[in-house]
């Protein structure tokens, strides 16, 4: 993966590019970004970079100058090894990640999970935890980065490197890491020589004290509305009135966008009339079924159901703040004019709170049932004063 393959991030690239060129790469580093921002396609990218043959030879051509010049701004994709790097097989690239027990009794590493891993990075290189442990069919099981995997890593990391110029662990999910992440202290603290660690995580505060402090934090911020357009027409032929919209929906998050693109037939609009009638009008009768319908649904649908509903309280605040003088001729904009006339600002905020809470807990496993009934008694009391009706 290059650097070209990364959407957005453009500052830090060239960062990183800059710590290649000054020889002043921190030899463990923590890529942190909230979910869809890149964090682990940057973070390969530079491994594919630090080991490019083309950017180790210390020159480029050039028309004018002799000897050394500037470090190329991206790996070259051709070599030997930008190849094995693109394909997840460099002998000197190690990934660790949240694993799963299998079937046999010895206690699972990464490594028994690479051949999915390599597939997993090439069709969801923006997926998060949930997305892996789908993949690997993990079911309810949580995933994990246990005692056995770190005295497999001080293993792997103790050999030279076969090959390159370093040797690199990329851990993904440090926040998986337990007390026994403190077991790896000593090989960061005292890494071998030319050897680098990369971890790539979404919350620094469930990342062990003693592990965050002795990395070099390289911080990705959310991407712009118009790199997630410009990426969705790009990678995924979206066309660009569509892509827009995914983009403002997805608040920074190319994983979310992907989702609300691969789940386009499910009719979010028609559910969520439904639901605001249930709480309005035709009481708990129909709030029972409705619930009993969204319970059906997966943690996914879930999600992107209140992330879309989320979306439609953004639009209802910002037509009360500056309302539009434009003819609203979309139902998303006309559910956000008739929420605005329902509801105040703080009542607004409110709902916006909620589905965050309720999106949180999907995320942890809640029980769906339970998590959509406790939700529709939270929006009745926020909203129980005033009674417009939101389905034509």
């Amino acid at each position: 993966m290059k650097f070209s393959d990364v959407i957005g991030q453009k500052e830090l690239k060239h960062h990183l590019v800059s710590m290649v060129e000054q020889k002043r790469v921190s030899h463990a580093m923590l890529f942190l970004g909230p979910e869809g921002s890149g964090g682990l396609s940057l973070g390969v990218a530079f491994a594919q970079y630090m080991l490019c043959e083309k950017v180790n030879t210390g020159t480029t051509p050039s028309l004018f100058e002799a000897g050394p010049t500037k470090s190329p701004t991206d790996s070259c994709g051709q070599c030997p090894s930008c190849i094995k790097a693109a394909g997840f097989v460099h002998p000197d690239i190690h990934f660790s990640f949240p694993v799963i027990s299998k079937k046999n009794d010895r206690p699972p590493v990464s490594s028994d999970f690479i051949k999915e891993w390599r597939e997993f990075l090439k069709e969801q290189p923006y997926g998060n935890n949930y997305d892996w442990l789908q993949f690997i069919d993990a079911e309810n099981k949580q995933g994990n980065i246990s005692s056995n995997e770190v005295a497999d890593i001080n293993r792997k990391m103790s050999f030279k490197s076969f090959e390159g110029a370093y040797k690199i662990l990329i851990m993904w999910m440090p926040e998986f890491l337990g007390n026994q992440g403190n077991k790896l202290l000593k090989l960061i603290e005292e890494p071998p020589p030319d050897t680098i660690f990369i971890l790539v995580a979404e919350n620094e505060n469930l990342i062990l004290p003693t592990i965050l402090s002795r990395t070099h934090l390289i911080k990705l911020r959310p991407l712009h509305n118009i790199e997630i357009e410009a990426a969705l027409e790009l990678q995924k032929g979206t066309q660009a009135a569509r892509a827009e919209q995914l983009a403002a929906i997805s608040n920074g998050n190319f994983r979310e966008a992907i989702q609300q693109l691969e789940h386009a037939d499910d009719d979010w609009d028609k559910l969520l009339r439904e639901w605001m009638n249930s709480i309005l009008k035709t009481g708990p009768g129909a709030q029972i079924k409705w619930i009993e319908e969204i319970a059906k649904a997966g943690r996914e649908k879930q999600k992107q159901f209140l992330r879309y509903f989320n979306h439609l309280i953004e639009l209802a605040i910002r037509q009360k703040i500056i309302p539009s003088s434009e003819e609203m001729n979309t139902r998303e904009n006309d559910f956000a004019v008739r929420l605005s006339k329902l509801c105040e600002i703080e009542q607004l905020e409110a709902i916006n709170t909620e589905l965050d809470n309720a999106a949180y807990y999907i995320e942890r496993n809640a029980n769906g049932k339970i998590l959509f009934h406790a939700l529709t008694i939270r929006l009745y009391y926020i909203i129980s004063n005033k009674s417009v009706i939101l389905i034509h």
